[in-house]
């Protein structure tokens, strides 16, 4: 718990938020992605 609150909070790598910013895009935009064909494609079945 200590070790987290100690990454986190340190702003003496301001890489680290850009790096957290785009691991963040990578991980959502897929999950949105397959959410959205996945409700579409169950909204033609229903049609």
């Amino acid at each position: 718990m200590t070790e987290l609150s100690t990454r986190s909070g340190g702003s003496e790598h301001p890489t680290n938020k850009g790096l957290l910013v785009v691991f963040w895009l990578y991980v959502l935009i897929p999950l949105v992605w397959g959410v959205f064909n996945t409700l579409a494609q169950a909204l033609k079945l229903f049609q």
